[in-house]
């Protein structure tokens, strides 16, 4: 007995050592990717939950208070949200204290890129707390997420369409046969690779014997936006590129089958339930990963950009910014004075699309709070899921098409 105390007091001294080593070694330069690592943790961490945690729920009195104990697939969605809901309060006063900062002598500086052990500890407080709040707060979380993740669905959106203009600008500014060349061959590609997948589409999700004209709808309605796109953005007084239509194309249609394959594996139009019937758990670790990168991609991606919220009084606001580190920057800056240098994106933005990330992806591991019989075993299935897809693919083509012929409609603003 005395010889397993000790051993466990070892383990636990090493793991905290642990974790300061790690906590210390976080410079500058890798606090973005520290925040990635723990925003991914905490979606692991829910995943976890709503697999093992609902027989421990089900004990707990302040949560399981009904006078019939709900199924086991509300105990899984109530352990996601209430995670989720510890990281989106993390990141929210993080983004509050961050108002303001402009640069590198605020005080609030050191905070946002220091201090790790305290805010590892105080995230993990702030997500235990969160399984002692009543099923109430919990519940209008749930309904808030639903608004937020729509936003940071649309904030995905607009870094789309500025990446791919820049990206066309990029090359167009070379002005050399070869760029233009590469141009046409990217954008033949794209367009080669959307039909191709609107015949999977067809092919997949609307198959012969059934009614499926909902189905149908959308794979029909995404076609027309990409035919849309290249007479708009080929027109004489839009003066567009097909690059950016070809790529929006290409998005669009990935959109139409992320938010088919979301149906129901039961229901009759989804083709994709005859070679999945049994999940493996290779599959739903497959979801997860896929998830997590593109949460953590964008949100940082969105919290970097100088495109959605520029840093204040920054001269350096239109410049390119890495979005990770792990790009070579110049070393020559490096040796300036840190703190007389100006911040290069808005903290607290950086935080609040952190927030937005959390709703999304709680939406993201309960099906946006809906399971139904297998689907409740599913990374992000459910009839919900599907319609935000479609309706986000729809917002993407307005989006762009918006992008070319706003110029043209009010030539006295700039955009």
């Amino acid at each position: 007995m005395w010889a397993a105390s000790c051993l466990a007091s070892c383990c636990a001294a090493c793991a905290c050592e642990a974790c300061r080593s790690v906590a210390g070694s976080i410079s500058r330069r890798s606090a973005r990717i520290a925040y990635c690592g723990l925003f991914a943790l905490s979606l692991i961490v829910s995943w976890i939950l709503r697999e093992v945690a609902a027989p421990l729920l089900e004990k707990i009195p302040w949560i399981n208070h009904f006078q019939h104990t709900p199924n086991r697939e509300w105990f899984e969605t109530d352990a996601v949200l209430r995670v989720s809901l510890g990281n989106f309060l993390f990141f929210t006063i993080l983004a509050l204290i961050m108002v303001g900062v402009k640069n590198q002598k605020d005080p609030r500086d050191r905070l946002h890129h220091g201090g790790w052990m305290m805010k590892i500890v105080c995230w993990c407080l702030i997500v235990i707390l969160m399984f002692f709040l009543p099923n109430g707060i919990v519940s209008f979380y749930e309904s808030m997420s639903k608004f937020g993740s729509g936003l940071f669905l649309l904030v995905q959106v607009v870094l789309l369409l500025d990446f791919v203009h820049a990206w066309n600008d990029q090359w167009v500014k070379k002005d050399e046969q070869f760029w233009y060349i590469a141009l046409f061959v990217v954008s033949l590609v794209c367009y080669i690779a959307t039909f191709c997948f609107s015949g999977v589409l067809f092919h997949f999700f609307t198959p012969s014997g059934q009614d499926c004209g909902l189905n149908t709808f959308f794979i029909v309605m995404t076609l027309i936006f990409v035919f849309l796109f290249a007479i708009v953005a080929l027109h004489p007084t839009v003066s567009g590129s097909l690059l950016p239509a070809s790529v929006i194309s290409l998005y669009c249609t990935y959109l139409c089958y992320s938010g088919l394959a979301s149906e129901p594996r039961d229901y009759e139009c989804n083709g994709l339930h005859n070679h999945s019937k049994a999940i493996s758990t290779g599959t739903l670790t497959l979801g997860l990963v896929t998830t997590v990168l593109s949460v953590v991609y964008s949100a940082v991606r969105a919290g970097s950009s100088t495109t959605l919220l520029s840093p204040p009084s920054s001269p350096r606001a239109g410049a390119e910014k890495p979005l990770l580190p792990f790009q070579k920057m110049d070393e020559v800056e490096d040796k300036k004075d840190e703190k007389s240098r100006t911040v290069t994106y808005s903290y607290s933005f950086f935080h609040l699309i952190f927030s937005l990330a959390s709703m999304y992806s709680a939406m993201v591991l309960t099906g946006w709070s809906t399971s139904v019989g297998e689907s409740g075993k599913l990374v992000d299935v459910g009839w919900p899921s599907v319609w935000v897809r479609v309706i986000t693919g729809w917002a993407t083509a307005f989006l762009y098409i918006w992008s070319l012929v706003a110029p043209v409609l009010f030539p006295e603003r700039e955009f």
